[in-house]
């Protein structure tokens, strides 16, 4: 079983010109129930189709499986997913040993930029830099899967 070690954190600076690449995102999902989310991306010019299970008790680690699939079957899936697309660009940031992911997101998330670093284990090490924020690693209401139900545009 695939297993993603992954930490999360708001981002409060600028954190642009250290990026080394980018990529728009597009996604929607399949499922989106706590047990397993099934998501479909367009990733730049690539589909692809996940599932991950349930976090542990402290929301860093859980079952993942992705599997690379056309855009046209992407497309055609992402016309049949729950309400709500999540569109952002992903923007990568080497820092350390480390590449942060750092999402910033659009339309009804516009406004809300996440970073993620991936681990090997739920102890390891790691660099955080200066533009790093609040830490909020298993707090649902940040997984993509739960912004397309409930938009950062409708927090208070």
């Amino acid at each position: 079983m695939a297993k993603e070690i992954e930490r999360k954190f708001l981002v409060k600076g600028d954190f642009k010109k250290f990026v080394s690449k980018s990529q728009r995102i597009t996604q929607g999902y399949l499922s989106s129930v706590p047990e397993r989310t099934v998501r479909v991306r367009i990733k730049g010019e690539k589909g692809f189709l996940t599932i991950k299970g349930i976090g542990n008790k402290s929301g860093a680690s859980r079952y993942e499986f992705e599997k690379e699939i056309s855009v046209k079957e992407t497309k055609e899936l992402l016309n049949i997913c729950e309400p709500g697309i999540i569109d952002k660009t992903r923007y990568m940031v080497k820092c350390g040993a480390h590449t942060y992911e750092v999402d910033e997101f659009y339309g009804e998330n516009d406004g809300l930029t996440v970073a993620e670093v991936e681990l090997k284990t739920e102890k390891e090490k790691f660099e955080k830099p200066e533009w790093l924020g609040k830490e909020v690693t298993g707090d649902v209401k940040y997984y993509n899967s739960m912004l397309m139900k409930n938009p950062f545009k409708s927090w208070k």
